[in-house]
């Protein structure tokens, strides 16, 4: 049988004191179960570490060669016992995400800088990544968790509600959107040249959803995979940009005027990805609930807080 850890304690407790009633007292146990935990360390090992006689105890040679090892391995194990409490209460570890850049931008930054203050000793390691790469780098575990847009089922992961991430029309100034009113319809923007997001992205896909359901053709004047790339070609005179609302903090919109698109179909609903079984660490845990004390507190609707799980589509 190999030692147990309460044996190496025994161990250590009766080396230090060399008397087993005060090694007892400290450990908390009696006198007679403190000696069967010392013989059966003894006959695990098959060496004699004390000797004892009813006046005096005292390290054997292979005792005292012993001691430094036992000292080791209870240094070992206080470390493990800190670190998993530093983890279980999140005051160190890592924090692995991929999330889409809009998010990336704009609500992780902040929520990074609010958790340094409270959890100095935890890194947060973000990539800012594609929607089908966000859902690809949870399942082979490159990240704890990711914060995207659910867009096709699939059973190996759960996608918990975060944020409602409103589609608009960008626009030059002066372009005859701009006299629609306070809110467009979405057959209001399909009359002008569109730039869109490239075919990999939620947002392209949400809206190639709501033209099936209007059952109309498009002219695209531009494509971009990222935001701001659209805005710049707004910004050239190309078109009309559709875009999240958040693209305001992606990209540079400067010069540019916007409008949401009354079409809740069009919508993009971001939530936290994380695979369908097993769990997060502590630390990661934490780190949720700081992006959800975040978008619960923006000072404008750029995103909406949502709570409903699996509510991303």
């Amino acid at each position: 049988m190999a030692p147990t850890f309460r044996q190496i304690q025994a161990f250590l407790a009766v080396a230090t004191h060399l008397k087993f009633v005060k090694a007892a007292e400290e450990l908390h146990v009696s006198q007679p179960a403190l000696t069967v935990q010392i013989n059966q360390l003894e006959a695990a090992l098959s060496i004699k570490l004390f000797n004892r006689t009813k006046r005096q105890v005292s390290l054997t040679a292979a005792g005292q060669d012993m001691l430094p090892l036992f000292e080791r391995i209870a240094g070992d194990m206080d470390n493990v016992m800190s670190a998993s409490s530093d983890i279980h209460h999140a005051r160190r570890g890592v924090v692995r995400i991929a999330c889409l850049p809009s998010v990336a931008a704009r609500i992780v930054p902040i929520a990074m800088e609010k958790f340094r203050r409270t959890h100095p000793n935890i890194r947060v390691h973000v990539r800012d990544v594609m929607g089908e790469d966000i859902v690809e780098m949870v399942k082979l575990n490159a990240v704890d968790f990711g914060i995207g847009a659910r867009l096709t089922p699939d059973r190996e992961i759960k996608v918990e509600g975060f944020l409602t991430d409103h589609i608009c029309a960008f626009y030059q100034q002066g372009h005859p959107l701009g006299n629609e009113g306070a809110v467009l319809k979405l057959t209001d923007c399909v009359r002008y040249p569109l730039i869109l997001t490239n075919q990999n992205s939620s947002v392209r896909v949400l809206f190639e959803r709501s033209m099936a359901r209007e059952g109309v053709d498009v002219e695209i004047a531009g494509e971009a995979n990222y935001m701001s790339t659209a805005l710049g070609m707004v910004r050239a005179g190309l078109g009309v940009a559709i875009l999240p609302m958040s693209a305001i903090d992606a990209g540079n919109a400067f010069g540019l005027e916007y409008l949401p698109i009354d079409a809740p179909w069009l919508n993009r609903r971001i939530g936290f990805v994380r695979k369908a079984t097993g769990s997060l660490s502590p630390v990661a845990e934490h780190f949720i609930k700081a992006l959800q004390e975040t978008g619960e507190s923006l000072p404008n609707a750029t995103f909406r807080s949502s709570r409903r799980s699996d509510s991303c589509v």
